[in-house]
Order: C-alpha cells, then sequence, then structure tokens
C-alpha cells in the first residue's frame, strides 16, 4: 500500500530565517508515520537551509518547479539534478500557477515530468481546470487532456508511478474549495484514465485546503492527501491536517 501524502506548497514566501523557523517547527512536532508522509517545498534560495534543518526528521523536500534541460546557458533555471543534490525527493510540475502567469504549456510540463523524473525525482503533475471551463462542464475533459500530454511523452507507466495533485484553478488561494462531491468525481476520473497501472497511484486534492475542511475531503475513496499552500505557512494548522489524513 502506497503512503498517503500531505505536501506543504511554500510558494514565494519567507525568509530564511523564517523557512528554517518553520521547517524547525514542523520536525519536532512531525513523527516518523508509516501511512503519511510529509513533504514541504520551500523557495529554492531556501533549500540548502531547510534541508539541514529537516535532516534528521522524517520530513521530505521537493522543489516548486523544475526545468525541463539538464543543464546549460539557461539563466535564471533549476536542474533536476541540482535538485537532487541539494537533497529533494519530489518535484512540482505543471502548477497552475506556472502555467497561468508563466504560460507553461502541457507540452511544457510534460518535459519537465520526464526530466524529473529521469534524474530520480518524483513529480507532482498539477492538473486542474479555471472556473469559466466548470461552469461550460469540460473539467474532466480539460484534466484528462492535461494528463494525456504527459502520457503522450512519459508514458503511462511513468505517470503512474508519480503523483498527480488535483487543483481546481478557481480555488487556488481564493479561499473556495470543491466541495467532497466534486473533488471525487475529479479523482474518480483521473483513476480511471490511468486504469489498472494507476491503482497505487497517490491522487492528492489542492486548493485552499485547511483543517476545517479537510476532513471531509481527505474522507472521500480517490483523495489520497492534499497539496497545500498558504495553510502549510502556519505550522499548527498544518500539522492538524495532516493529522486529518490518516484520521
Amino acid at each position: 500500500m502506497f503512503k498517503l501524502l500531505i505536501v506543504g506548497n511554500w510558494k514565494m514566501q519567507g525568509t530564511v530565517e523564517s523557512a528554517v523557523a518553520l521547517a524547525s517547527q514542523l520536525g519536532e512536532q512531525w513523527n516518523s508515520n508509516k501511512s503519511v508522509e510529509m513533504i514541504i517545498f520551500p523557495p529554492f534560495i531556501h533549500i540548502s537551509a531547510v534541508a539541514a534543518t529537516i535532516a534528521e526528521t522524517a520530513i521530505s523536500l521537493g522543489g516548486q518547479n523544475v526545468s525541463e534541460y539538464p543543464s546549460g546557458a539557461y539563466t535564471g533555471e533549476i536542474s533536476a539534478e541540482m535538485l537532487v543534490d541539494q537533497g529533494c525527493k519530489y518535484a512540482l510540475v505543471g502548477h497552475s500557477e506556472r502555467r497561468a502567469l508563466f504560460n507553461e504549456s502541457s507540452e511544457t510540463v510534460a518535459e519537465k515530468f520526464k526530466a524529473a523524473q529521469s534524474a530520480g525525482l518524483i513529480p507532482i503533475l498539477c492538473v486542474g481546470e479555471s472556473l469559466q471551463q466548470r461552469q461550460d462542464g469540460q473539467t474532466v475533459e480539460v484534466v484528462s487532456a492535461q494528463i494525456a500530454a504527459v502520457m503522450n511523452v512519459a508514458g503511462l507507466q511513468n505517470v503512474c508511478r508519480a503523483v498527480i495533485a488535483y487543483e481546481p484553478i478557481w480555488a487556488v488561494g481564493t479561499g473556495e474549495t470543491a466541495s467532497p462531491e466534486q473533488a471525487q468525481q475529479v479523482h474518480s476520473a483521473i483513476r480511471a484514465q490511468l486504469g489498472e497501472a494507476g491503482e497505487a497511484t497517490p491522487l492528492l486534492y489542492g486548493g485552499s485546503v485547511k483543517a476545517a475542511n479537510a476532513a471531509e475531503l481527505f474522507a472521500q475513496p480517490d483523495i489520497d492527501g492534499g497539496l497545500v499552500g498558504g495553510a502549510s505557512l502556519e505550522a499548527n494548522e498544518f500539522l492538524n491536517i495532516a493529522k486529518l489524513i490518516e484520521a
């Protein structure tokens, strides 16, 4: 049985001092858990300090983004090998903010997925629809196409070896959250798209997850954990959400 996952995406927040303080507080209170894995994604510039802080804990580390290129003259980019070298186990690819604000296409996301996995990282592939797409009844179509784009480049088996996070764009950072039934419907469609090969692929829900709504979300049969944004910057709130996964 695969582990359930609680993921904290710190985005572009904080200083090295606040990052270390948060990581230290999480490390002190999060005990080794056989069924739930905690993963944190600090800003790139704080990864080294956070890695040292959590070195003796049960917390895993990831990069918020990764280049599709292994090395070269790509000023400002971070390669998968560099993330591995800093102690990262995971990499986010295709986050809605990367797609919307930095114009990352599904094809670019697929190449980043492949680069991360080739270097030994576990990609967390983020997918999700806009409010207009949901209102037009296109949710499953959009999400399926985003996953299919990665399958076309990396193959079904490799996609199933990763993690998929469903993040409705209209719920990211807005305070709005998909209902447990809405989230489960999409997760069920993803599970069906992956088929038998994806029976053990962890599927996460992301989008304004907090302790107040997490229990109902995590109770759904195809939701295997959460990708948490703002609430992961508060240690107690994040820990409370994590405890609800195994409740």
